[in-house]
């Protein structure tokens, strides 16, 4: 007979906090937090240092995840980056019509979160400047004159798709946002 380990405080805040940060926003409680992770204070001090650090933590965390996902979708477009940029802009479409899509975790944080020396700031700039990159390397690929700059146009357009998608996803912004993209790569 097997027994499966329950997970500790640490993995049930993070996931908790995965949760609820997205469904209610960096806002949620400390309170409802707790009560999600079925954790006491204590966990959240001393595993996080409070609130702030749990919750830049779930921003580090996901950021990886995110990133992953953008690469798997290029990988599976194929080799060329005249597939593989696009498609990002199409799977966008498929993310925002899922029914708990809520928009950006990041843009949501930078947002709500008004001390600019929070940590989850960091953390979003970093996720920023992780997915500018892998744009930035496709659009080398690609030969660009500009890729820079070519993915500084790319990652506005990810962040209004996000940004549209949560506030007005009838409008279809992802579609729109490959239209206005297609001279990029084109």
């Amino acid at each position: 007979m097997t027994t499966r380990a329950m997970p500790g405080p640490r993995d049930r805040l993070l996931a908790a906090a995965k949760d609820l940060t997205y469904s209610q926003g960096v806002g949620v409680g400390v309170d409802a937090l707790l009560k999600a992770a079925n954790v006491a204070r204590r966990s959240l001090y001393e595993h996080f240092g409070g609130k702030d650090g749990l919750i830049a933590e779930v921003l580090r965390l996901t950021a990886d995840e995110d990133v992953a996902a953008y690469r798997r979708v290029m990988e599976a477009a194929g080799d060329d980056p005249r597939r593989r940029l696009p498609a990002i802009f199409d799977w966008l479409g498929e993310v925002i019509d899922a029914p708990d899509f809520r928009g950006c975790r990041y843009l949501g944080a930078d947002l709500a979160l008004a001390d600019p020396d929070h940590p989850a700031h960091a953390v979003a700039r970093r996720y920023r400047e992780g997915l500018h990159e892998l744009l930035e390397r496709e659009l080398r690929d690609l030969d660009h004159p500009q890729p820079a700059d070519a993915a500084d146009q790319l990652l506005l357009l990810i962040d209004g798709v996000l940004a549209v998608g949560a506030t007005r996803p009838e409008t279809h912004p992802a579609a729109a946002a490959r239209r206005l993209a297609e001279p990029i790569w084109s």
